[in-house]
């Protein structure tokens, strides 16, 4: 008996699968979700009830064939596939923001926006490039604080900040552009004056700059500490400045980011202290759709994105 001819405009369920459509909203949710660890905090920041984000996160996850999250009491928790996904999800998101910046009118945007950042990425990375945001946006001023231990974007002190640490609490918006490397840095002399020494290349009786006793919560200052055990530095200083000038006149090593040491014309005596620090730009939820706020949001991202490598080092 002859077998039935199957239909060739059929799809089958497995073919099905493999080609739905991944919809936008549904990776903004899990950008929420990733980013607060709650469907009761990301519902908040969304505005959106919990059910429907539940809904939405798991079309995402049949829709790619993998859990993105594990669901526990304590909240969620990104699997290894999403933790693959961040990556390509912000870069959706984006794009996405990119398309509704209105570049068109950007002529006509204006005001001040305070944004908060260290002081060696404002030195030595955004105000060397700040010409080209004014040659965009001229009716838009940017101040800058360099003092970002006594800046809470949650308090209204500055509108967006660049920081080195993940926001715990309060009403902001965060995204992770990238990695700020770092190294043990020395100068030249320093460094053949230590090679004629008999014990070279041991940290026993190196000389080390450390931070003062208010900056002990630094990760470059906690390093620093572990190596002296007890001994006394060659200089204590409160700023990354004072370091790198420290450090360029051989008066010890310093731990330092690379971009910056390097810049100063400093030797890199160690590139993986294990001290690395990601770099998160953090926005007032208020000022997210503020038209002159997301125009420095998407400078800062882009210049920062754009200098990856020389960042991580």
């Amino acid at each position: 008996m002859k077998k039935p001819e199957k239909n060739k405009n059929v799809v089958s369920k497995n073919e099905n699968k493999t080609t739905q459509k991944l919809i936008w909203d549904d990776i903004a949710v899990f950008l929420a979700i990733a980013r607060h660890g709650t469907l009761s905090a990301a519902s908040l920041r969304m505005g959106t009830g919990i059910a429907t984000l539940s809904r939405h996160i798991d079309r995402l996850e049949k829709a790619l064939g993998v859990p993105l999250f594990l669901r526990q009491q304590s909240g969620y928790t990104l699997t290894r596939e999403g933790c693959d996904l961040i990556e390509k999800a912000e870069a959706m998101e984006s794009a996405a923001l990119a398309l509704t910046s209105d570049a068109h009118f950007s002529e006509q945007v204006s005001g001040t926006v305070r944004l908060a950042t260290a002081e060696n990425l404002a030195t030595g990375l955004i105000l060397p490039n700040l010409t080209k945001f004014q040659a965009t946006h001229p009716n838009i001023l940017v101040e800058v604080i360099t003092n970002i231990s006594t800046v809470n974007i949650h308090r209204h002190e500055a509108d967006l900040a660049i920081r080195m640490v993940k926001p715990q609490r309060g009403n902001v918006s965060f995204r992770r552009l990238g990695i700020m490397g770092y190294g043990l840095y020395a100068s030249i002399d320093y460094i053949r004056r230590q090679s004629s020494s008999a014990e070279y290349g041991s940290h026993e009786n190196a000389a080390f700059i450390a931070w003062s006793d208010m900056f002990a919560h630094l990760s470059a200052a906690q390093w620093i500490e572990r190596i002296l055990r007890g001994r006394r530095p060659s200089l204590v200083t409160t700023s990354l400045t004072a370091q790198i000038s420290a450090a360029t006149a051989g008066l010890g090593m310093a731990v330092l980011p690379h971009f910056a040491a390097r810049n100063a014309g400093l030797v890199c005596v160690d590139s993986d202290i294990g001290v690395d620090q990601p770099i998160y730009l953090v926005i007032q939820s208020d000022l997210a759709q503020s038209r002159r706020t997301r125009a420095v949001a998407d400078f800062l991202s882009e210049l920062i994105i754009d200098n990856r490598e020389v960042l991580e080092g």
